[in-house]
């Protein structure tokens, strides 16, 4: 008989789906004690699932899966797509999004993402004299980091001057503007995805 926090070592190592199984309680609006009712799982042990500190041997996982009214297959197939390692290389002085442009001059505006994909965080560098036309209102949190030069940022009616290792926090529905104020200037602007649904504070 299984024991109640669902550990067989010869099967635990492959199933790592703690993210893929929050996400579904939460889509379902259920609370890791009505999974733990529904399963016959401890509510300790599917919190350690959750965050990765255990791994549900594949009975256990049927469980879990029964209770989120999924399958195991889509557990797995949703986590595997969930985790991500990708590298963006830097580059060099005149590419712009990997296409080289030799005869570009420095100051020459380029900007590149920094994360790939259909991710929950996007980030951009701006690298050169950018000027944005009409102000930004994001859905969610965006954070602002200046790495070299310096910009002016306008937000709700005022003006923040930022120079390099200066960052500028701004919550989501800030409307705001900005522009370089020096040649050369890169910032890199990360903003947690429009596609992801924050809590209200």
């Amino acid at each position: 008989m299984e024991a109640k926090d669902g550990k067989e070592p010869k099967e635990t190592e492959r199933l790592r789906v703690g993210a893929a199984v929050r996400r579904r309680r939460r889509a379902l609006d259920l609370t890791l004690a009505a999974v733990a009712e529904r399963s016959g799982l401890s509510v300790p042990f599917l919190s350690q699932v959750e965050n990765e500190r255990a791994r549900p041997s594949k009975r256990s996982l049927e469980r879990v899966a029964d209770a989120l009214e999924t399958t195991v297959a889509k557990l797995i197939e949703a986590s595997d797509a969930a985790r991500t390692v990708a590298v963006v290389r830097a580059l060099p002085p005149c590419d712009t999004e990997g296409e080289t442009a030799p005869g570009l001059p420095d100051h020459t505006p380029r900007t590149r993402r920094l994360v790939r994909g259909r991710h929950q965080l996007e980030a951009l560098e701006f690298t050169g004299e950018h000027d944005t036309d009409g102000e930004f209102q994001h859905r969610n949190d965006e954070l602002m980091y200046v790495a070299d030069g310096a910009v002016e940022v306008e937000a709700e009616g005022r003006a923040y001057r930022l120079g390099p290792g200066d960052t500028l926090f701004l919550s989501g529905g800030v409307l705001h503007r900005w522009r370089v104020t020096v040649p050369e200037t890169r910032v890199v602007v990360v903003t947690v995805a429009d596609h992801i649904e924050t809590p209200d504070a």
